[in-house]
């Protein structure tokens, strides 16, 4: 069996609802699917130390974490009946309050779509190497925690 190359799993800056709208449009028609999940990790405008974050610089070792990005997609196949997968994530600067994590999935089911979603989030959180730098409202940075 032929091995599957990694695709690019990156949107520079923040993702557009139009970006959204239109992954997702492409599945309306299907007849196969009884239901589809999404998730949208958008920027909070946290107060740290009575400094407010207003964006956060995505950086990530590109290949390595669109190969994690891949494994991630080929374990949550094996591991439930999903119709659809699309898993996106911003790199570089998006603004408080812009989403800068996209993954929509698809199922006969709809159980399956809310523990496959879930399985997804956890595994970008802990697997993907991509790093957010907080810029904060006074011109600092930190290295962002994940959370």
């Amino acid at each position: 069996m032929e091995k599957k190359k990694p695709k690019n799993v990156f949107v520079q800056g923040a993702i557009s609802s139009e970006f959204i709208g239109n992954s997702i449009a492409k599945h309306q028609t299907k007849t196969s699917i009884g239901a589809h999940n999404i998730f949208l990790g958008q920027v909070r405008a946290d107060e740290i130390d009575g400094n407010r974050i207003v964006a956060i610089d995505y950086t990530a070792y590109e290949d390595m974490a669109n190969q994690k990005f891949h494994d991630i997609r080929e374990a949550t196949f094996e591991k439930f009946d999903l119709t659809c997968m699309h898993i996106y994530h911003s790199l570089g600067k998006v603004n408080a309050g812009e989403i800068c994590l996209f993954v929509f999935v698809s199922s006969p089911r709809r159980k399956i779509v809310f523990e496959a979603l879930e399985y997804i989030v956890e595994a970008i959180k802990a697997d993907v190497p991509v790093f957010g730098k907080e810029l904060f409202e006074d011109q600092t940075h930190q290295w962002k925690q994940n959370s």
